[in-house]
């Protein structure tokens, strides 16, 4: 059944090829009018009078096919520019060629500057009909402008011009861009679309005074991170709210519109510069094969899925606790892969029972294990179950992969487990030590992933100054030297399938997170980004670390050094020799340990975990805090 949608483009198409036929008849007139120095001599001589309506014939069979063969009839005209015009020349020039061929094959007697002046005719009245279309658009446009924001557009490129063009003619824009911002030097003082390119970034605070900016708008998708900070440090000072593009691969494919373009998040300046990854090595261990995700519906594990998805392989395993999470990612994929191979399980790493029948039924080929109890404070508090779930989950995962011939295990680990203060932290170190120690029992090849923050991720710090941001404040940050490291989580995971290309066996794989952010400064950047003054609007109030917290996180132990990969952002720490059998004994000790003595708990664990540091300080009423 036809849609209105299509109707409409119908309905539009047939009026365009009326008046085309109309406008190639006229033409015709037009040009022996004009050829005969505007009089109507011509009607007195028979052989032209007679023959008219024939010529007028030949030029209106020929009109349609030509423009329709330009793509003319299904150009935009309210966008229209040098390429429209360039095909209408040349469907012109065509209809011309294919009038004078009528004339001769057909003996038609008529003047020899016909075809030529013909051709100048149809460009002159089908581009004016064209564009007589935008001009009125764009008068349309200009009444409802008077409304809206005034805006600077920072960035003069490619970009720009896209963004400044969406504004001008779209109907859903509500900008106005009144002056633009650009740090080359060779495009100062010139005109983008009418609009002055007023300078460089140093300019932006005059500038947003001298037009009465309301609104800032980032056109720099290519930009580092670090020259958006740069930026957005002097936009913040003027006051103005501020929108962004979301990133240069949406500008590649031609994604940028104006509901596209969003509020400036902090995700926006806490994220790298674009990673790069071997997709084909990526995919040489994963299409084709069978890849079972454990915490499969959480943060990173759904993340992992989605990723591993897009490899093609022959059967997805998500297992996970949750429901609710494996079911959300459940119908995303089967929505977005409907061919694939999607088993969604429920049960527990703790269960070796569910995990073993998991193993001998599926076999996977890659197993990726993201499954872990993950936040600080409640591991502190709940230390057995961090136990429990973080070291003899691996340990079960882990050993289900050795008997039943999985090719590949990826552990995902993080800098809490380096000089570890906290159970959490202490946990997943014990974790790379199981893999480590099955990677020599076992023809698996087993590797650990080290790498800090996400963002994003639930229970993570940004979620929490968000929703303390919208009540009014306060904004709690526990200690005002408080540094971590950031990274998105789709690019930890790329970075993670690129590591596993590499793995041999063994390795603690560590991801290069970049420069390190304050939490404080974090919390301030936020707050601004929201129309706030820090301190002055929404308070920032300092907490003190909680049991267990570090001022900063580190991604290697002493020892481990560091060995590049062929990819800049991924490090191999060299491992550190512990004695097995040892490990293996300590372990069962710890299996069997009476669940009421967390004290005894934690020596066992420090026995194990030679690098782990307790960091005990007294607990006192504080607001919710989440991870940081």
């Amino acid at each position: 059944m036809m849609t209105d949608i299509t109707k409409k483009k119908l309905s539009r198409m047939l009026m365009l090829v009326v008046l085309d036929l109309l406008i190639a008849a006229f033409s015709v007139f037009l040009v022996l009018f004009v050829r005969f120095e505007l009089s109507m001599d011509f009607f007195r001589k028979t052989q032209y009078y007679d023959n008219l309506l024939r010529v007028q014939l030949i030029a209106m069979v020929c009109i349609v096919p030509m423009l329709a063969a330009f793509k003319l009839y299904s150009s935009l005209w309210e966008f229209a520019g040098i390429v429209e015009v360039a095909r209408l020349c040349g469907a012109s020039l065509c209809t011309g060629a294919l009038l004078w061929i009528g004339l001769r094959v057909f003996e038609i007697p008529m003047p020899r500057s016909l075809a030529p002046m013909f051709i100048v005719a149809m460009v002159m009245l089908c581009g004016g009909a064209r564009f007589s279309y935008r001009i009125l658009h764009n008068l349309r446009i200009g009444k409802a402008s008077r409304n809206r924001k005034r805006t600077m557009l920072v960035g003069g490129g490619q970009a720009g011009a896209m963004v400044l063009r969406e504004f001008s003619a779209s109907d859903h824009s509500r900008n106005k861009v009144v002056c633009i911002i650009d740090d080359d030097r060779s495009k100062r003082g010139r005109y983008l679309h009418d609009i002055k390119i007023v300078g460089g970034k140093e300019c932006i605070l005059d500038a947003a005074e001298k037009y009465n900016v309301e609104e800032i708008v980032l056109a720099i998708p290519s930009a580092s991170r670090r020259q958006k900070l740069d930026i957005l440090e002097i936009c913040q000072k003027t006051g103005c709210s501020l929108r962004t593009l979301p990133g240069i691969y949406q500008l590649a494919n031609g994604e940028v519109s104006v509901q596209k373009i969003k509020e400036v998040d902090i995700e926006d300046l806490l994220g790298r510069d674009i990673v790069k990854i071997n997709l084909d090595e990526v995919a040489g261990y994963i299409t084709g094969k069978t890849v079972l995700v454990t915490g499969g519906g959480g943060s990173i594990g759904s993340e992992l899925c989605r990723q591993a998805a897009a490899q093609r392989p022959k059967r997805l395993i998500i297992f996970d606790i949750y429901e609710n999470n494996a079911y959300d990612i459940q119908m995303e994929l089967k929505r977005k892969y409907p061919d694939m191979q999607l088993t969604v399980l429920i049960g527990s790493v703790r269960d070796y029972t569910r995990v073993s029948g998991v193993f001998e039924k599926y076999k996977p080929d890659l197993v990726c294990h993201a499954a872990a109890h993950k936040h600080v404070p409640l591991m502190e508090d709940s230390p057995f179950e961090a136990i429990k779930n973080n070291v003899f989950g691996t340990y079960n995962v882990a050993k289900a992969a050795a008997l039943n011939g999985t090719g590949r295990f990826i552990l995902i680990s993080t800098d809490k487990a380096v000089n570890p203060t906290n159970v959490m932290g202490a946990s997943k170190r014990i974790c790379e030590m199981i893999v480590q120690m099955w990677n020599e029992c076992a023809d698996t090849e087993y590797v650990a992933v080290r790498f800090g923050n996400v963002l994003g991720s639930a229970g993570s710090v940004i979620p929490l100054f968000r929703k303390q941001i919208k009540e009014g404040g306060p904004v709690t940050v526990t200690d005002k030297n408080v540094i971590r490291y950031f990274m998105t989580i789709p690019e930890a995971v790329q970075l993670i399938f690129q590591a596993g290309a590499y793995a041999r066996g063994g390795e603690i794989f560590v991801l290069d997170m970049g420069e390190p952010v304050r939490i404080d400064d974090l919390a301030r950047n936020m707050i601004r980004l929201s129309g706030f003054e820090p301190d002055v609007d929404i308070p920032v109030v300092y907490t003190g670390l909680r049991p267990g917290e570090k001022l900063y996180e580190e991604l290697l132990l002493s020892g481990e050094g560091m060995q590049k990969t062929e990819n800049d952002l991924i490090f191999i720490g060299h491992e550190i020799e512990f004695d097995r059998t040892d490990f293996a004994v300590h372990l069962e000790e710890l299996r069997h340990m009476d669940e009421k003595d967390e004290e005894a708990l934690r020596e066992k664990i420090a026995e194990i975990v030679p690098t782990y540091h307790r960091v005990d300080r007294p607990r006192k009423k504080q607001p919710a805090q989440q991870e940081q």
